[in-house]
């Protein structure tokens, strides 16, 4: 028997155990309980049209029953047949839906069906009528509670704090008494004690003793040093073969592939470097690290349909005889960046299928502000989910604008850029108001220090994100970023694709650009003056000799490393104040390393002699000096020691004061007259000294010369000692390869 929607829409009371129901036959609902078939010539129900029909027993008795109650129509107690009784349901479920039909379309009488405010409010009327209340008391109503606001963890008040307290993120000083023993035990520098405390974390001399190769978690530590705490402590158990070395060589490994960009390894790449270490059997290492969830293993199908990789046994035993093998890659990769990398993806494809169309009109008038690239970046913007624009320093200009415009429009539009300087030099360009309601810096977005509000569900209040800086973005940051943005809202992802790719894992911008699945807009604006001219041809992999009427750009040729370090302070001290009128302070030297004789130690060990001498009270610094500090790995924020107490440093970094604790100066704060070129990225300066050592060749790349060179804005001093290594750098050496996921990720969630 088949019914109407109507009749689910509301049950009749009380109908499915009315007392005067006829009894009926329960024989095919016994059937039908037990697991068997229902009565032929009938229809399976949810017991839904049963009570339909028991409720309508007294339709049934005037339709042609005796009114006895049993539905048999003749009096005597004899059943219908089944025939009959279907069709006696029938007329019974037909009247009831008419009914309810009729009641639906009739009017409605005063005051029922109604609950509510709606209620409420004819009560209230009616009060009134009848003079019960007056007017102005029957109509008042409460005051409605306030809305509570999106919750900001991070900005709400903090309690004061407990007296001397430890600092955030400070292991406890008896933790770190207590890995000081440990590593006394083991003969390890006591020095390395608060590292060892934060890496493993509460209970730390225990697991160290449990597993002395847990110390090549602490960044640093090689696998050498590692073993020889290991047999200080365990004496004769220690072996090559102890499968707690071979586990925590396979994270080493893979935390070193991390530092180097990667987010995964090839699974034959770690084996071979497993068997480099002395690890006996790497196979069944890199199986030990999996089962004890350290690390996860994939399999991601090759793009070229005829390209050969390793592949997994059992996989290769599943696969049925005679079918087509599919190329596969198995990789290996730490859970964190692996589950960022599948993370970001999911967010970049919902931002992709989620496009609001409710600020349509808005983003017409918007693009229709705008010219030139602007306006092209505007349109796809408006049409788009996610977006990237490529472009120099002078491109900056287009995102900027579309920043502006969209604010003006009446979107609720944020940028987003690596540095403080970034920020600064963009929100010159836009006209969107206040720099701190219109642009920030990733790490202040991500941390709630700056930015817009979230909801309630921790989602950012915006409808367009642009992030000028993208190729900056490692995976982690990309990640956190794309999944505080809200169904609906548009991401624009803006920078140049020649610069040094992220200090952190991943190479998201690179890997979007060449997965082509969003739209992409080149600008057109070339970067002005000889620089311009020079890093644009550097870019495209020419090193150019170019007019320098001027002298925006000095040669200057150096025979060795100390005389580069001479002239290089020379430039700075002197040369460059009197004949460009760049102060030292606004001068940066950029240089390919830390170490060496002309690295970034002997540098800064140089500047800070000539400009600002002091017997480093504190740690080695004084006041004044310049400082490139560090506070996670990948970013660098420059700033100036402002003093020293009991605290720790107190620095000024782009106009705000941070205070780094005396156990975390050593590992986080260097001098910062000399950088290395991803520690200058993202920000710009009036002038800079690249510094290019003999000894610096082998380091030398095209994005690295493309990042270093482009960091002056106004004066570029090359002090050159790699004779023809510069030109064969930037014409034949690329940046270098990064194993990721992204791409693979993105073609099986975004359609191409």
């Amino acid at each position: 028997m088949s019914t109407e929607p109507e009749t689910t829409e509301e049950a009749g009371p009380g109908t499915p155990d009315t007392p005067e129901a006829p009894a009926r036959d329960t024989a095919p609902e016994e059937g039908r309980a037990d697991g068997s078939a229902a009565p032929e010539g009938t229809e399976e129900r949810d017991g839904t049209g049963d009570e339909a029909e028991a409720g309508g027993d007294e339709h049934a008795a005037t339709e042609g029953g005796d009114g006895d109650g049993d539905g048999d129509g003749d009096g005597d107690g004899a059943s219908l047949s089944e025939a009959q009784a279907e069709l006696a349901a029938q007329r019974v479920e037909r009247e009831r839906i008419e009914r309810r039909k009729a009641e639906r379309h009739g009017p409605i009488a005063s005051g029922t069906k109604l609950s509510g405010t709606a209620a409420d409010l004819l009560a209230a009327v009616r009060a009134v009528e009848s003079g019960e209340k007056p007017t102005a008391t029957a109509f008042d109503e409460p005051a409605p509670a306030p809305r509570r606001p999106a919750p900001e963890p991070v900005r709400r008040p903090q309690p004061a704090p407990a007296p001397a307290p430890v600092a955030a993120g400070v292991p406890a000083p008896e933790a770190v008494a207590a890995v000081r023993q440990a590593l006394t035990e083991g003969g390890a520098p006591e020095a390395l004690a608060p590292q060892v405390a934060e890496a493993l974390g509460e209970g730390a001399d225990g697991a160290l003793r449990d597993d002395p190769w847990q110390l090549l978690r602490v960044p640093g530590v090689r696998p050498e040093q590692a073993d020889g705490f290991a047999r200080a402590l365990l004496g004769a158990d220690c072996g090559p073969d102890d499968e707690r070395r071979a586990r925590a060589l396979t994270v080493w490994l893979l935390e070193q592939a991390a530092s180097a960009g990667h987010t995964a390894l090839e699974l034959a790449t770690l084996t071979t470097a497993l068997a480099r270490q002395s690890v006996p059997d790497p196979d069944a290492a890199v199986q030990s690290a999996l089962a004890e969830g350290e690390a996860l293993m994939f399999q991601d199908a090759l793009e070229e349909p005829g390209a050969a990789a390793p592949r997994a046994a059992e996989d290769a035993e599943d696969e049925d005889e005679g079918e087509e093998e599919r190329p596969v890659r198995v990789l290996v990769g730490l859970e964190r960046y692996a589950l960022a990398e599948e993370s970001l993806a999911d967010g970049l494809a919902r931002l992709v299928n989620s496009l609001s169309k409710e600020t349509d009109q808005a983003w017409q008038t918007a693009a229709a502000a705008l010219k030139g690239g602007a306006a092209e970046l505007a349109r796809a913007v408006a049409g788009h989910g996610l977006v990237l624009h490529t472009g120099g320093e002078a491109a900056r200009a287009e995102p900027a604008a579309l920043l502006g415009a969209a604010r003006a429009a009446g979107l609720r539009a944020f940028a987003v850029c690596h540095t403080a300087d970034g920020r600064h030099r963009l929100a010159a360009l836009a006209d969107a108001g206040p720099a701190e309601r219109s642009v920030g810096t990733v790490a202040g977005l991500l941390a709630g220090a700056e930015g817009p509000d979230r909801d309630a569900d921790g989602a950012l209040e915006l409808d367009l994100l642009i992030v000028p800086d993208a190729p900056q973005l490692d995976v982690e940051s990309a990640a956190m970023l794309v999944e505080s943005l809200p169904d609906g809202a548009r991401l624009v992802f803006s920078g140049d694709p020649a610069v040094l790719w992220s200090a952190g894992p991943g190479r998201v911008f690179a890997d979007l650009l060449a997965a082509r699945a969003c739209p992409q807009v080149a600008s057109r604006l070339p970067d002005p003056g000889p620089i311009g001219e020079l890093v644009s041809g550097i870019g495209i992999g020419e090193l150019n000799q170019v007019e320098a009427p001027g002298k925006e750009i000095v040669i200057v040729p150096v025979r060795d490393a100390g005389e580069a370090v001479h002239r290089t302070v020379q430039l700075v001290a002197d040369s460059v104040p009197r004949a460009i009128g760049v102060p030292a302070g606004q001068t940066v030297v950029i240089t390919p390393g830390h170490g060496g004789a002309a690295g970034t130690r002997a540098l800064n060990s140089a500047l800070k002699e000539r400009l600002n001498p002091g017997p480093g009270r504190f740690g080695g610094f004084d006041p004044g000096d310049r400082v490139a500090y560090s506070p996670a790995p990948g970013r660098t924020v420059p700033g100036e020691v402002v003093k020293a107490d009991a605290e720790g440093l107190h620095l000024s970094c782009a106009g705000a004061a941070v205070v780094v604790p005396r156990e975390r100066v050593e590992s986080r704060v260097r001098h910062g007259w000399a950088l290395t070129a991803h520690q200058a990225v993202g920000t710009r300066w009036p002038a800079a000294v690249v510094v290019l050592p003999g000894d610096a060749a082998q380091a030398l790349s095209r994005p690295w010369v493309y990042t270093a060179f482009g960091r002056a804005e106004r004066h570029l001093s090359v002090v050159h000692g790699v004779e023809q290594a510069l030109p064969r750098a930037v014409a034949e050496t690329t940046a270098k390869p990064r194993t990721t996921r992204l791409q693979t990720l993105l073609r099986t969630l975004v359609p191409a």
